[in-house]
């Protein structure tokens, strides 16, 4: 049997398109948070293009769309002239003062008057996180994170996100967004690829919306093996457990790369981890296996910019369309 070479793909961005899903339940979730505070009807809909999103993404050290909008409200909160401190017991109870006590005018009238806002305000504030947002990113859906809790109820919709989490949706009663992702590999590459390569997926999603698209595009049969967040989660649970260390494994973090290749390291002669973020190369450029980073750059709406970063984070190879493959996989 001949060695095979093993390719990893990312999910989001890579396989699936979604701009308006994972990306819109960002801009979204950043425009809810703020409804009660004075003057929330005269902010924009939606507050920001997503190329300008592209552009916070890109920064890197975001390990999921949750830190992404996270770091987003906190620079938005930065125009807010709102209450100094707030120390209510219930979360709910908290952030619903913390936000009728808010005025979001002066935020209106930036993003109303900048072509780029959320790039601006992180060239002038960077990353920094603010107490009052940060109280309300601690803990977990139904415990306390009331920004991931709002970001679930719109990607997933009210129905998903009940039968996911087992409460009830407090903010978005529609259907989730999840639903308008779209394929963005063709099936028949894959199967070409897959026949004399092993093909696998190491995302940031939770496995749950993970396995989501991998059965409505009936891909599945395609991929061998599958890393998710709760793998990233399980081993960080057990570090702490044997070694009382926290630790992130989740991308830039190479552990799910080395993981797949760990699991399939037999007959394996090439390794390729194809992704469109600049933590997907960084990840590839500090694995053990030796992945060979290639960055794709047909989700962006800003290919140079893409492109330039890719490569900064140590791209092998940028291709701009998955047939670009045939010349880099033998």
């Amino acid at each position: 049997m001949e060695p095979q070479g093993l390719i990893v793909f990312d999910m989001d961005g890579v396989i699936v398109d979604v701009s308006g899903s994972y990306r819109e339940a960002v801009r979204q979730t950043a425009r809810l948070f703020f409804r009660g505070a004075r003057s929330w009807k005269d902010l924009p809909d939606p507050l920001f293009s997503l190329l300008d999103l592209a552009n916070v993404k890109q920064s890197g050290g975001l390990n999921n769309d949750w830190d992404l909008t996270f770091l987003i409200i906190n620079l938005l909160f930065t125009l807010v002239k709102g209450p100094k401190s707030q120390q209510d017991p219930d979360p709910w109870t908290r952030y619903n003062k913390i936000i009728s006590g808010c005025d979001v005018a002066a935020l209106s009238q930036f993003l109303n008057a900048t072509k780029r806002p959320i790039t601006s305000l992180m060239e002038k504030n960077g990353k920094q996180k603010h107490e009052l947002i940060t109280c309300l990113y601690t803990g977990d859906v139904g415990s306390g994170n009331i920004i991931k809790q709002i970001f679930q109820e719109i990607y997933l919709g009210k129905k998903m996100f009940e039968a996911t989490y087992g409460i009830p949706a407090k903010i978005y009663q529609q259907k989730g967004y999840i639903n308008k992702e779209k394929l963005m590999v063709d099936r028949a590459t894959l199967e070409r690829l897959s026949k004399s390569n092993i093909l696998a997926i190491a995302t940031g999603r939770p496995k749950a919306e993970a396995d989501y698209p991998l059965d409505c595009f009936d891909l599945r049969k395609f991929f061998k093996v599958t890393y998710t967040l709760d793998d990233c989660i399980k081993e960080e649970q057990k570090i702490y457990k044997n070694d009382k260390r926290r630790v992130s494994l989740s991308k830039p973090n190479p552990y799910m790369l080395d993981a797949i290749a760990g699991i399939q390291k037999h007959n394996i002669s090439r390794f390729y981890y194809i992704g469109d973020m600049p933590d997907d190369m960084v990840a590839a450029s500090r694995s053990r296996a030796g992945f060979t980073g290639i960055g794709i750059l047909v989700s962006s709406s800003d290919k140079d910019k893409l492109k330039e970063d890719l490569l900064q984070a140590g791209a092998d190879y940028i291709i701009e369309d998955f047939d670009e493959l045939n010349n880099i996989i033998p």
